[in-house]
């Protein structure tokens, strides 16, 4: 990791001080122990800021679409000779990189708005699973070195290997390295356990409708509607959120049980062919709602049906902006 870092801030800067971008989109160590959080990096004095480890949790993605999405609309405000492109440096991983070929595929942004610093993943760290193996207790002091973590709490040291806290998504993940890069750095990432990619999925699929219907029930029982899963997610952004909407109000804005469950499943069908699974919805969720179930039960849908994988190839469009004459459409009456 720490060969990765070095090579990544040395590419940065030649990036910065080239003025081949205008800002680099990475990771810093935040405030918190064991914390890392994005950063927007313009000067080339700072790239020693940037950090690349297991608890690098964000799709970055997110922020390059939020960064020239905004730019674009402050250009507005000036004469058409005087507008400029906002070209984003950012520190891609394979889910990362997946959202930008989403985002290219779906004409949010061109090409040439961005430049990806490829690099290999081995996943990140789940901070519900740490919390918990620490019985809950503040972590007041961390590191994190040779596949392990050391975290210290008011009861003492423990040495946890990042492999027992790691994300779900993680290490079913079959994208750990990028599929789309303009510099790669590191060597490839170690294939993780896709094999068991659908295994929840499958299991859920064997419930009676009546028993998966009262599990979605469980789960969206607990959802608070602060909409942190839509904020955090690369493929949500809608300039007006249907929730934002008063005419016609798709969502309540009391407390019912209905509204809520309504937020979620139009999200959740928003995303389907969308979801590149990088567990931003659930890294977030502030009461542990199991969204990537219903999430991941949707990929498995766009790959059986449509051998689509999502943002895996410049060349394989979303499944819901594209046609092909001879689709098998049986699932269109036989759900």
């Amino acid at each position: 990791m720490e060969a990765i870092e070095r090579k990544l801030r040395e590419e940065a800067k030649k990036l910065l001080e080239e003025k081949k971008v205008d800002v680099i989109i990475g990771y810093e160590a935040g405030t918190l122990p064991l914390t890392m959080t994005p950063t927007f990096i313009t000067d080339p004095s700072e790239v020693e800021k940037l950090v690349w480890n297991s608890l690098c949790i964000h799709n970055l993605a997110k922020y390059v679409h939020d960064v020239i999405s905004q730019h674009r609309v402050a250009q507005k405000r000036l004469k058409p000779e005087n507008r400029t492109k906002k070209i984003v440096g950012v520190i891609g991983r394979g889910c990362t990189t997946r959202s930008i070929v989403l985002h290219l595929q779906e004409r949010q942004y061109t090409r040439e708005e961005v430049v990806i610093v490829g690099v290999p993943c081995q996943g990140y760290v789940d901070k519900k699973k740490l919390a918990e193996l620490v019985g809950g207790q503040e972590i007041t002091a961390g590191t994190i070195s040779e596949g392990h973590i050391l975290a210290v709490t008011a009861k003492g040291e423990r040495k946890i290997p990042i492999l027992d806290v790691l994300a779900d998504n993680c290490l079913t993940c079959r994208f750990n390295n990028p599929v789309l890069s303009d510099i790669t750095i590191g060597e490839p990432a170690p294939p993780m356990k896709a094999e068991e990619e659908y295994k929840e999925v499958n299991a859920f699929e064997q419930l009676s409708s009546d028993e998966r219907w009262a599990y979605f029930e469980r789960e969206m029982a607990k959802c608070i509607r602060c909409y942190a899963c839509r904020q955090a997610c690369p493929s949500c952004y809608c300039p007006e959120c249907f929730v934002e909407q008063s005419r016609p109000q798709w969502v309540g804005i009391g407390g019912e049980a209905s509204d809520t469950q309504v937020f979620q499943i139009m999200r959740i069908f928003h995303m389907a062919g969308r979801c590149v699974d990088c567990g931003s919805c659930v890294a977030v969720c502030p009461m542990g709602v199991d969204l990537r179930k219903f999430l991941k039960k949707l990929d498995k849908d766009a790959f059986e049906l449509f051998g689509s994988r999502v943002g895996a190839s410049m060349d394989d469009p979303p499944i819901l902006s594209t046609f092909k004459e001879h689709e098998c459409e049986d699932f269109i009456y036989n759900p």
